[in-house]
């Protein structure tokens, strides 16, 4: 008989919401009043779960969301998330109406943007998104800037910027970030030196708040160290995080091979000695890198186990023969913690990526396991 709720999953996430509620705690230690935070939930929470994450956080008092598109948005006023909704990207100025109905703030992401969700004719709330450097999404022009403020239907709530080197160290960084930060006041002050109502203001992003958290205006867009992640230097944190998402599968299938026997697609790995290999499922369509194939290790029964050979559609092989006792069912934890740990930094450090893409890409295939420790 199966007593274990994982034992019936093939692979899954565990999502720890002691973990978030700690981050949350921690991040608001550096800002001024709690009411600064802004959750970023796009892309379902960065894997984690974007409905579950939001209904945790609006229990501790957090009324201010971030989201990328509109169905994203819609997903969490469907499941009855309440604050602001603010849409980071794109939505379609024909969606107009939805973003009415649903009370969300749409992101005005140039003045030509502004015009055609105008000519909808339709009441919006609106962020105007200011471009100080990054060129990729805002309006530069001030003259522009003060045109969207003047627009009938569009409702400016709020105005914001976006730093793209503040997680980054180095002198030439700085120097940069200063200059956006000083772009961007610049717009602040010339239009309240003509009294323009700006609504809320917000600049810094996750790591804008670690190293220059002096320009934390009225929000803070909190992404990914809300879910424990910090790939900066040891020196650059002020956070004692914890991180809240875990990446667990099992061995299926144990078998023996000889020396000459290769392993998996392309007969990238041939065994050198008599080895015990272990097939686990979990592969490339859950999100897992196969850029880890031959290279990245996963834990079972807390030692390190090398994958080996290609990582598959839905599969992948691991080398346990130097892991005692080894058994089908046992768990292999591919982030997280068994006895020894291995976060998702490591494996973004292995893949040549950052944290954020490991844990959006994680696949819809995997089952979300919500627990408090």
């Amino acid at each position: 008989m199966r007593n274990n709720m994982f034992d019936c999953q093939r692979s899954w996430l565990e999502i720890d919401l002691s973990a978030l509620r700690h981050n949350v705690k921690q991040i608001c230690t550096m800002l001024s009043c709690p009411e600064q935070f802004m959750a970023v939930v796009k892309a379902d929470a960065y894997g984690h779960g974007a409905v579950r994450i939001s209904k945790e956080l609006n229990q501790m008092g957090i009324h201010h969301f971030a989201v990328a598109t509109l169905a994203e948005a819609i997903e969490l006023r469907d499941n009855h998330i309440e604050g602001d909704i603010l849409i980071l990207g794109y939505t379609d100025p024909c969606h107009a109406k939805e973003l009415r109905d649903y009370d969300l703030t749409q992101t005005v992401i140039c003045e030509d943007y502004a015009k055609l969700l105008e000519k909808q004719k339709i009441d919006v709330k609106v962020h105007v998104a200011i471009d100080t450097g990054m060129h990729r999404l805002g309006e530069s022009d001030i003259k522009k800037v003060k045109a969207i403020y003047q627009s009938h239907y569009l409702h400016v709530t709020g105005l914001f910027s976006h730093l793209c080197v503040c997680d980054e160290t180095t002198k030439e960084s700085q120097k940069y970030t200063y200059q956006q930060i000083e772009e961007f006041m610049t717009f602040i002050q010339n239009l309240k030196k003509e009294h323009y109502s700006i609504g809320k203001v917000h600049l810094l992003s996750s790591y804008g708040l670690l190293n220059y958290s002096t320009y934390s205006f009225d929000y803070v867009r909190m992404g990914i160290l809300l879910y424990g992640v910090d790939s900066s230097l040891p020196k650059q944190s002020q956070l004692s995080l914890k991180p809240v998402l875990s990446l667990k599968s099992k061995i299926i299938l144990v078998r023996d091979i000889q020396s000459g026997d290769s392993i998996g697609y392309g007969r990238t790995f041939i065994a050198s000695k008599p080895m015990k290999i272990a097939t686990v499922p979990i592969g490339y369509a859950d999100g897992l890198p196969r850029a880890l194939s031959n290279r990245g290790n996963v834990i079972v029964r807390g030692k390190f186990a090398p994958i080996v050979g290609r990582i598959c559609m839905d599969q992948m092989m691991i080398d346990v023969t130097d892991v005692d006792n080894i058994q089908e069912n046992d768990v292999v934890t591919i982030i997280g913690k068994n006895q020894v740990c291995q976060n998702v930094e490591t494996i973004a450090m292995q893949t040549n990526t950052i944290s954020n893409e490991i844990l959006s890409r994680i696949g819809y295939r995997l089952p979300k396991i919500y627990k408090y420790e």
